[in-house]
C-alpha cells in the first residue's frame, strides 16, 4: 500500500513511519523545508517529499506525487503555550493546514485519511465528567486547543459533502523515545540522564506534581493510528488514551528510581501553577469496539525507554 504521512520527521510521525515500513508499506513523508528533520528515515521504501501545509499548491503537488491509498495527517503546531504568542500561526498550520490536506485528498482520488487532533480541546473538566469520551463537550482554553477543535470539525464536513473517508484521531498525552523537551516526561528524563552522566548538578526544579493525567506509549498510539486507517468509520472521532490517570509525582519518582542517582528536588514557586483540572483521563471504548485496539506497553517500560533514550543521546552529544 502507498501511504502518505505528514509530520513524518516528528515524535509520533517518525514512530508511525517505522511501524508502517515494518508492515511492508511504501511510505511517503511530507517534509517541511524549514524543519530540523530530526528523524528522517533512511529506509529505501521511504520517500521524503518537500511541502508546506500552509501552501495549498505545494501540498497538492506532494499528494499528486505520492498517489497514496491512505494518508496519516500528524503535522501541526504542538506548542500550547506558544499559541498565545501567535494565534494566527497556530490556526494557519493546524486548521488551515488540515483544510488544505483534505482539499488535496478530495482532488486526488479520495484516499482514506486519518487526521490527528488533540485531547487539548476539552479544556477544564469536572470530576463528574470523567472519563472523557467522544460525546464529551469540547471547551478549549487556548488558541492551540481552538485550532485543533476547528480542524476536527472539518472531518464530518468532508465526509458528508465530498464522500472523503476521513477519520479523526484524538489522542491524549503520549510519551516515549524521541519526544522533544517541553513536555513533562522528557523534561524529567533528560535532567536525570544529565545528572547520572555528570553533566548537571544533582538538583531538579519542579512545579505542580499533584495533577493526574493520561499517558500512553507513542508506539501504542501509532498502532492505534494504523488500526483506524484499516478499520475506523469515516466521519467518526476516536479518543486514544490509556484510560488510567497517573499522578505526575509518580512519573518523577519512577524515573528517579530507574536512574539510580541521588537528586535534590526543589519546588519552584514560579512553576507551582495550580491545575484547573486536577484529574484528566479518557476512554478508548469506541476505539476498542471498532478496531480491537488496546494499549500494550506498560507505563514503566515507556519511562525506562525514555530515560535510556536520553542517556544515549546526551552521551553521544558529550563525545
Amino acid at each position: 500500500m502507498r501511504v502518505f504521512v505528514t509530520g513524518a520527521t516528528g515524535f509520533a510521525g517518525s514512530h508511525l513511519v517505522d511501524d508502517l515500513l515494518a508492515q511492508g508499506h511504501q511510505v511517503f513523508g511530507l517534509v517541511y523545508m524549514a524543519d530540523e528533520r530530526r528523524y528522517l528515515s533512511q529506509d529505501p521504501k521511504f520517500t521524503a517529499i518537500e511541502g508546506d501545509l500552509s501552501d495549498r499548491a505545494s501540498l497538492k503537488a506532494a499528494i499528486a506525487e505520492a498517489r497514496p491509498d491512505l494518508i496519516y495527517h500528524l503535522a501541526g503546531w504542538a506548542l500550547t503555550a506558544a499559541s498565545w504568542e501567535n494565534p494566527a500561526r497556530a490556526f494557519a498550520i493546524n486548521t488551515g493546514g488540515t483544510a488544505n490536506l483534505l482539499d488535496a485528498a478530495v482532488a486526488f482520488g479520495r484516499p482514506r485519511v486519518v487526521a490527528v487532533t488533540s485531547a487539548e480541546i476539552y479544556g477544564v473538566v469536572k470530576p463528574d465528567e470523567l472519563p472523557i469520551t467522544e460525546a464529551s463537550e469540547p471547551d478549549p482554553h487556548h488558541p492551540y486547543g481552538v485550532s485543533k477543535w476547528a480542524a476536527g470539525r472539518l472531518i464530518p464536513l468532508y465526509w458528508e459533502r465530498y464522500g472523503l473517508p476521513v477519520i479523526e484521531a484524538r489522542p491524549f498525552n503520549h510519551i516515549g523515545p524521541r519526544q522533544a523537551l517541553g513536555f513533562v516526561v522528557p523534561d524529567f528524563a533528560s535532567q536525570l540522564a544529565a545528572i547520572k552522566l555528570g553533566q548537571q548538578e544533582p538538583t531538579m526544579s519542579v512545579g505542580n506534581l499533584s495533577a493526574e493525567r493520561d499517558f500512553t506509549d507513542v508506539r501504542d498510539v501509532v498502532r492505534a493510528y494504523r488500526a483506524l486507517g484499516e478499520a475506523g468509520r469515516p466521519g467518526s472521532t476516536y479518543i486514544i488514551a490509556s484510560g488510567q490517570p497517573v499522578p505526575i509525582h509518580y512519573l518523577l519518582n519512577t524515573l528517579m528510581e530507574m536512574a539510580e542517582v541521588g537528586v535534590a528536588v526543589r519546588y519552584d514557586p514560579e512553576r507551582m501553577r495550580p491545575s484547573d483540572t486536577p484529574v484528566l483521563y479518557g476512554s478508548y471504548a469506541r476505539l476498542r469496539e471498532d478496531t480491537g485496539w488496546e494499549p500494550r506497553i506498560h507505563l514503566r517500560d515507556s519511562l525506562a525507554d525514555t530515560l535510556n533514550y536520553w542517556l544515549e543521546k546526551l552521551a553521544e552529544n558529550k563525545s
